[in-house]
């Protein structure tokens, strides 16, 4: 008697099946798949390799190479029966289409984004949550990289390109976006609130915004061209410089 048949990752009767290898990295979006690193699955025969490998949990914003007994294939590729395939990560550093390399985060990744920002990389952040349709447009419209841990929000299809955020610690997070995209860092140029460009300030122009011990002590200030809000060295900025120096010495030593 021949397979008795059975349902493909979708719940229709099955078709193809094929083999299909992850790289260790992805493994944390299959763990059906450890720890061998592979599984079997079946297909209905007509969808791309790109929605049976979404289906099977790993966003496309994370692969960067599909191999089909070993020749490199597009995410529209039709599986066809006993082929087997390699699901690799992108290289680092991911090279995005266009430029200038921008970044939208979602409401969960507010540190991240003031410390991309406190490195001169323009980033939008969302302080509330507008709902995924909203970011997805928002990414294609301005042409951003969207960073999130949200899985669902990588799969839509009208992100411009995408990102999982794959640590829940702000310096493990900056760190790895800045080793997979290494985006310009122009640190000291854009405000951790907003996101506009600084300027030199006089006292005077910000004075509405120092207490008087700040106005009696400090000379040097920057204004956020946006928003207005003043800058200068205070209490936290050695902790601020610390972030920058690493990221600056980091982006140096992959050079």
């Amino acid at each position: 008697m021949g397979r008795q048949p059975g349902h493909d990752i979708l719940g229709r009767v099955n078709g193809p099946e094929i083999h299909v290898e992850f790289a260790p990295g992805l493994l944390l979006f299959v763990p059906r798949a450890r720890p061998t690193g592979a599984l079997r699955t079946t297909t209905d025969g007509v969808s791309t390799l790109g929605h049976v490998v979404e289906s099977l949990g790993v966003p496309l914003t994370e692969v960067g190479t599909l191999l089909v007994d070993g020749r490199e294939v597009p995410a529209g590729h039709v599986p066809a029966a006993g082929e087997s395939v390699t699901v690799r990560p992108y290289a680092h550093p991911q090279r995005v289409p266009g430029a200038p390399l921008r970044f939208l985060l979602d409401v969960h990744l507010g540190t991240l984004a003031r410390r991309l920002r406190l490195l001169g990389v323009d980033t939008a952040y969302e302080s509330t949550d507008i709902g995924d349709p909203a970011l997805a447009a928002r990414s294609a419209a301005e042409r951003r990289v969207m960073l999130s841990r949200d899985r669902g929000l990588l799969r839509r299809r009208e992100l411009w390109a995408g990102a999982f955020v794959y640590s829940t610690q702000p310096e493990e997070q900056l760190r790895y976006v800045l080793e997979r995209f290494d985006p310009e860092l122009r640190p000291w140029t854009r405000c951790t609130a907003c996101n506009g460009l600084l300027r030199e300030a006089v006292k005077e122009e910000v004075a509405d915004q120092l207490r008087s011990g700040t106005h009696r002590t400090y000379d040097v200030f920057a204004q956020c061209s946006d928003c207005g809000r003043a800058y200068w060295k205070g209490a936290h900025h050695e902790q601020l410089v610390a972030i920058v120096e690493r990221a600056v010495a980091s982006r140096s030593e992959r050079d």
